[in-house]
């Protein structure tokens, strides 16, 4: 069965996920900061008079923190009951990819990026490494505690 992927671009990486975990997509607004919040969390962000927690992905999936200007986006979608936003440098498309279009991740050894990735599919001349929203979400973390 054919699924649908919004691709996203992280520096030159070319990421994607489940378009139907996606909620909106918002231009970049300035967050408020958590104390002890994990350093991957960029602090919060008023979504329609809710508290919406704000993840620098670049930072968790350990590429290093980014400093957000007016050219990144929000992607806001949804973790179980929970909503939560992604910065990105810029959303590109929506891809339809055939069931066999998904490819297991590699195994890397402790390569933090390949823990949290479902898979990697083809699309126009590039990989795309398709995340795995379950496991960006760590229901032990103070994240989780913004998002319930």
């Amino acid at each position: 069965m054919a699924r649908q992927i919004i691709t996203f671009r992280i520096a030159k990486q070319f990421l994607g996920l489940d378009i139907m975990a996606v909620r909106e997509i918002r231009a970049w607004s300035s967050a408020t900061l958590i104390p002890h919040a994990p350093e991957y969390v960029h602090g919060v962000v008023n979504l329609r008079g809710s508290v919406l927690p704000v993840v620098d992905l670049s930072a968790r999936l350990g590429w290093g923190r980014i400093e957000p200007a007016e050219r990144h986006v929000i992607i806001v979608i949804q973790v179980g009951d929970a909503l939560q936003g992604l910065i990105v440098d810029a959303v590109d498309d929506i891809v339809t990819l055939p069931s066999e279009g998904l490819q297991p991740a590699p195994s890397l050894g402790s390569d933090v990026v390949a823990d949290f990735l479902e898979g990697i599919a083809h699309s126009d001349e590039r990989m795309v490494m398709v995340l795995d929203l379950s496991s960006l979400h760590d229901s032990d973390s103070a994240m989780a505690r913004l998002a319930a």
